[in-house]
């Protein structure tokens, strides 16, 4: 694959402004194509079906990398939610940090990684303790204050960004900020 961009939980595209964008490569661990519960049709047609925990690329493919992975555990199997965003495992630390370092494996040195993250049932600070790094920075969307998104960027010295002993990060996040800035 020679595309620079890579989002491995692609799902309906719903971010992206160009949902045909020839440098990114679309995946997901499904397909689907139907209605929603509003009768809106809906469609997750990737490029590619994978699991993101085992990606199977080689190391530093990717320039950027935007991890959405699914954040709802406690959706029906078939309701509209599961259907559109897929559901995450009750035991889903270790399911997200294979994920975030699958995605930081294959992420090329200087390159980025948006992490996108819906906080309907765990906090973007329970991410951040999971996954072991601190991102460089984030924001809270204002609309609805349930999505996050944190940037990461790998460098040449990776411990730069592991998350400290003593970081108020996630902390931080739980309480609605981070470093004292309300904002996230």
């Amino acid at each position: 694959m020679n595309k620079p961009i890579l989002d491995p939980c692609c799902g309906g595209r719903m971010f992206w402004f160009d949902k045909k964008n020839p440098h990114v490569l679309f995946c997901d661990n499904r397909e689907f194509a139907g209605n929603l519960c509003d009768d809106r049709n809906f469609e997750v047609k990737p490029d590619m079906i994978l699991d993101f925990t085992a990606l199977p690329f080689d190391d530093e493919s990717f320039w950027h990398i935007v991890f959405d992975p699914p954040h709802v555990m406690n959706a029906g199997e078939n309701s509209w939610m599961a259907k559109k965003y897929g559901c995450i495992p009750k035991d889903w630390k270790p399911y997200i940090k294979a994920g975030f370092d699958e995605c930081w494996r294959v992420l090329k040195t200087h390159g980025t990684l948006i992490f996108k993250w819906g906080e309907r049932q765990i906090t973007p600070g329970q991410i951040i303790k999971a996954i072991g790094r601190a991102p460089l920075y984030g924001q809270k969307e204002r609309k609805n204050g349930n999505t996050t998104w944190l940037a990461f960027m790998k460098l040449p010295q990776e411990e730069d960004f592991s998350l400290p002993k003593k970081s108020a990060t996630p902390a931080a996040f739980a309480n609605g900020g981070h470093d004292g800035h309300p904002s996230l």
